[in-house]
């Protein structure tokens, strides 16, 4: 029989096959999230807390490199790691190798979030662009016949895309059904037009 430990390993060889064992910082954290599925033991919660925090808090940083999006990202990691505690399953894993995963897996949808509010507002530049140019004109701002003028430029789609919601006030929803087209293929050209428009009218403006 053959058994070898790694030096600063937690993996065990014996007879050639891998197992895991856990030090004694995992089977804590192992302990703690027990507690916490079994009793809702808020102490338990409470040193969770203090040990995925900051390390939480440091991968928001690297990833939104925003203290308060990070933060969140800390405060609902460890919402979710408290209402499903109940669900993790010590024989499949670490704790704290399935609390980084549920990490991982919410500040995806965070950056998804991000950048879709991101998609969403994006026309909210075109704008005060067209405002400076005109400020006492009551008109709907795409009536303006400087942004009019540049709806030429725009591909058939581009075109096709923005007259729909800005002329024909549809949302992007309705849109993406009337077209038969993906939301996010209705988002993507948005986005391509207005950033076209905009730099004609600021290159008006120059």
């Amino acid at each position: 029989m053959i058994v070898r430990i790694a030096h600063n390993s937690t993996d065990i060889t014996l007879n050639n096959t891998k197992f895991n064992s856990l030090d004694g910082e995992q089977l804590k954290i192992n302990s703690w999230l027990k507690l916490v599925a079994t009793k809702q033991d808020k102490q338990a919660f409470s040193e969770l807390f203090k040990w995925f925090a900051p390390r939480i808090r440091a991968h928001g940083l690297q990833r939104f490199k925003q203290e308060a999006l990070a933060m969140d990202l800390v405060q609902e990691t460890m919402l979710l790691v408290w209402r499903k505690a109940v669900l993790f399953n010590a024989d499949k894993g670490k704790a704290s190798t399935w609390i980084y995963t549920i990490m991982r897996n919410y500040c995806f949808d965070m950056l998804r979030k991000k950048q879709t509010q991101k998609e969403d507002t994006i026309s909210d530049d075109l704008w005060p662009v067209i405002e400076q140019q005109t400020p006492d004109d009551n008109n709907d701002h795409l009536q303006n016949r400087l942004l009019l003028s540049h709806l030429g430029s725009l591909s058939l789609q581009q075109k096709q895309v923005v007259e729909a919601i800005y002329l024909q006030e549809m949302t992007q929803q309705e849109l993406a059904t009337h077209l038969d087209l993906p939301l996010g293929t209705v988002k993507s050209r948005l986005r391509l037009a207005i950033s076209k428009l905009k730099s004609k009218l600021e290159a008006d403006l120059d």
